[in-house]
C-alpha cells in the first residue's frame, strides 16, 4: 500500500521523539496503534459488506436467468426411471437389508437357486 522503507520510519520516529518528547511518546504511539486498528477493522467490515452485496446481486441475476429460462424443459430433459412394480413392496419388507450404495427403489438382485 505505502512504500515506506526503514530510513523513512527512522526519520518519522526521530521527529516524533523531538516533537512529542520521550515522556509522552509511548502513550501517543499506543493511541496511534489503537486508531490504526480501528481503521483497519472498519475497512475490513466495509469490504465484507461490499462483497456480500456483490454476491447477493450475482445470486439475483442467476435467479432471474433461471426464471426467464424454461425450467420445465430442463426437468423434461432429465430421464426419470420408474421403479419396478415389486420394488416398493420389497423395499418395505427388506428396508434394513438394503445394500449400501443401492437406492431402495431399485429391485433387489435375484439370487439364483438350484432346483
Amino acid at each position: 500500500m505505502f512504500d515506506i522503507g526503514f530510513w523513512e520510519l527512522l526519520v518519522v520516529g526521530v521527529v516524533a521523539l523531538v516533537v512529542i518528547g520521550p515522556k509522552d511518546l509511548p502513550r501517543v504511539a499506543r493511541l496511534a496503534g489503537l486508531w490504526l486498528g480501528r481503521a483497519r477493522r472498519t475497512l475490513a467490515t466495509v469490504k465484507d459488506e461490499i462483497d456480500r452485496e456483490f454476491k447477493a446481486q450475482e445470486l439475483q441475476d442467476i435467479l432471474k436467468k433461471q426464471a426467464q429460462g424454461n425450467p420445465l424443459q430442463r426437468i423434461l430433459e432429465e430421464p426419470v426411471v420408474p421403479p419396478a412394480p415389486g420394488a416398493a413392496a420389497a423395499a418395505a419388507n427388506h428396508g434394513t437389508d438394503a445394500e449400501p450404495g443401492r437406492h431402495l427403489s431399485e429391485p433387489p438382485e435375484r439370487i439364483a437357486t438350484k432346483p
